[in-house]
């Protein structure tokens, strides 16, 4: 899933100065998984944004709602009614919401309370961690499972670089090296030899490196 964080409430309040009447906009997708732009964060960021704005003396009137995605136009157009009655709209979605928003509402002012970070996955209860990179290319099957290109600091697809040492990578000591797991576990597997077919440079065309991307089924489009 796409992991993100909420902005800090500071540059939040900056981005609303001069607004006194908002909608705060949630997301019942991804970022209601990792706690972050759901009904209940919705709330929470309007009472918090409330207080400070009554704290400041200039009060201001916020109201709240959560739709189902705000990556699909169907349920976007559901704000046709409401969206111009603001002075500016807050996505608490992560960076697609906002874009989405701002073209179907052209004349309206969108602004993002959400940092998107990674595609990733829950390790421990609160604790999400970074898992694909999203190069459109998976070759995970090669790798015992593990992705080198999201979970490697360098991105390496032919072993492990001269920085790893101990297990862990040399940017800090809280980081496995991916490469050593991935080299232990084929060990493990008898599997070691795989590591010595040689494989051709990876075409880039598939990732963000080739520019935006656009996945069509034919099959349900129009």
């Amino acid at each position: 899933m796409i992991v993100a964080d909420r902005k800090p409430i500071k540059e939040i309040l900056d981005m609303i100065k001069d607004k006194d009447k908002v909608l705060i906009v949630g997301c019942k997708g991804c970022v209601t998984v990792c706690n972050v732009g759901g009904q209940k964060e919705v709330g929470i960021l309007a009472s918090i944004l409330r207080i400070a704005r009554k704290k400041e003396g200039r009060p201001i009137s916020i109201d709240e709602v959560t739709i189902e995605r705000q990556c699909d136009p169907e349920y976007v157009m559901r704000l046709k009614e409401r969206i111009y009655d603001y002075d500016g709209v807050i996505s608490m979605a992560c960076g697609v919401g906002p874009q989405f928003l701002s073209e179907a509402y052209p004349d309206q002012r969108f602004y993002p309370a959400v940092n998107t970070t990674f595609f990733g996955g829950a390790i421990e209860h609160g604790i999400w961690a970074e898992r694909c990179a999203g190069c459109g290319t998976c070759i995970i099957h090669l790798y015992e499972g593990m992705c080198p290109i999201a979970r490697c600091s360098k991105s390496l697809l032919h072993g492990p670089c001269g920085g790893s040492a101990g297990g862990k990578c040399e940017i800090s000591k809280d980081v496995d090296c991916i490469w050593d797991m991935i080299v232990r576990k084929k060990m493990e597997k008898g599997r070691l030899s795989d590591l010595l077919t040689l494989k051709p440079p990876k075409n880039w065309q598939t990732a963000r490196d080739g520019g935006p991307r656009k996945s069509i089924r034919e099959e349900l489009a129009q």
